[in-house]
């Protein structure tokens, strides 16, 4: 393929990563981001720290030769640690004997990857650059300058929107023909809180566990950082019985703990500033198509297929959508990127919209139950299942987070699976039997 000038709208994961793709591949590449540049400016504080990056994320990172400098700083989570209201735990291992997700800091990761693609000599990054639009008959993206208010117009061979969920390069799609564009707020929004390090550095809970306090409608995550703490994360609806909106002073909100979280609130001494401090943020799916225009201009990431985080595949199936468009760049020996982004959207959107379902089901799981006998015995015997017969079951965990097998196909696979343990959890005396012979030899028969 011939060399490009390359515009990317957005330096965040999903943009400075594609940087590095297309600058390692030799095109021009500027980049231009909104905000200040994260590693001279602390931006974001309380919103969206921590991120669990699994398989697809490591494949597109090794795929640029970054993977040794993540693993770094980043901490295995080998399984979720279930916390119950009595102060009882539970466990559940996220895969086979050895196999973790990553808890990394999504600002220690952005600022890493757009070192990286500094250090290439044809990539450049432009901060405080606001998108104005993009004319797709000309090719020109539109920007204006924070710091002087001075507008560019940015003529470029190909423009990639990485701008996440609410991307301006998207809004241009939205005024052009045959754009179908859906936008869905779900009934639930987060607040981030943390657990300090004890006072050696060490962690006050389980570091290599993903910790969850599942509560039905609504839940507490922690996940673990270097330097000895956690990032938690409050889920919980807006509106209703147990919601944001009834927490609307300290003193509520601390009831609340103290009735839910008592266990954590003890290892929360800041509290009361976070919860003030830190904003109530919403969560929302995006889903819309076509992902291109012209040959000329792509939506990649949170842009072209936002999720909500309770697969932990939103940063993952982004960086997927590189690894993806590299191999099929690879493919296309021609210098035909019309066709290319049109085969590419075209295999890549059925795994986006699947994706967004399996991470609400996730939800469900994680929040109602994570701490279900019944859930957990299913899990037991699936795993049990598996162990003995790899070929013929992979849990639908397994293949989302620890494989590569297309989104669409694992939840096609989970749905039959879901039909199969419906009939093994009926089995008289399930709870007793439920390693015996007489479970593996039915599930067999199910199988065919």
């Amino acid at each position: 393929m011939e060399s490009k000038k390359v515009v990317i709208a957005g330096a965040g994961l999903v943009g400075s990563l594609w940087a590095l793709y297309m600058g390692k591949r030799g095109h021009t590449v500027n980049v231009y981001e909104r905000r200040p540049d994260m590693r001279k400016t602390l931006i974001d504080g309380g919103r969206s720290i921590n991120l669990a990056l699994s398989n697809r994320g490591w494949k597109a990172l090794e795929g640029v030769g970054i993977g040794d400098e993540v693993r770094k700083v980043a901490i295995p989570m080998y399984r979720r640690v279930m916390h119950a209201a009595n102060g009882e735990l539970s466990h559940q291992p996220y895969g086979k004997e050895g196999e973790a997700i990553y808890s990394v800091s999504r600002g220690g990761l952005n600022e890493l990857l757009m070192t990286e693609a500094e250090k290439l000599e044809d990539v450049n990054l432009h901060f405080n650059q606001k998108c104005e639009g993009i004319d797709f008959k000309l090719n020109n993206a539109h920007f204006r300058s924070y710091d002087t208010d001075e507008k560019t117009q940015v003529k470029a061979d190909l423009i990639f929107g990485t701008d996440g969920a609410f991307s301006a390069v998207r809004s241009s799609f939205q005024k052009s023909d045959r754009f179908n564009y859906s936008q869905q707020y779900i009934d639930h929004g987060y607040k981030e809180l943390s657990i300090p390090a004890n006072a050696d550095g060490s962690h006050k809970l389980e570091r290599e566990a993903l910790h969850i306090w599942p509560r039905g409608n609504f839940m507490l995550i922690a996940l673990p950082n270097p330097d000895g703490t956690f990032t938690c994360t409050l889920f919980l609806a807006f509106e209703g019985k147990h919601a944001f909106e009834h927490l609307n002073t300290l003193t509520k909100a601390r009831q609340f703990f103290e009735t839910h979280f008592s266990d954590a609130l003890d290892l929360m001494p800041h509290f009361d500033a976070e919860w003030e401090e830190n904003p109530i943020s919403s969560l929302v799916i995006i889903r819309c198509f076509p992902w291109s225009k012209n040959g000329k201009v792509a939506l990649l990431g949170d842009a072209s297929h936002a999720i909500v985080p309770f697969y932990g595949q939103g940063m993952n199936s982004g960086f997927e959508d590189c690894t993806v468009l590299s191999e099929m760049m690879d493919a296309h020996s021609d210098d035909d990127w019309e066709q290319l982004l049109k085969a590419f959207e075209t295999k890549r959107k059925p795994d986006a919209d699947a994706i967004a379902d399996l991470a609400m089901r996730n939800f469900v799981e994680m929040r109602d139950l994570t701490g279900n006998a019944d859930f957990l015995l299913r899990k037991k015997i699936e795993n049990n299942f598996a162990k003995k017969h790899p070929q013929k079951w992979i849990p639908l965990y397994s293949m989302v987070t620890f494989s590569h097998l297309r989104y669409s196909d694992a939840l096609k696979e989970g749905a039959r699976q879901d039909d199969i343990m419906e009939q093994v959890m009926a089995m008289p005396q399930i709870e007793t039997i439920w390693d015996s012979v007489a479970v593996e030899e039915k599930m067999l028969e199910l199988l065919g």
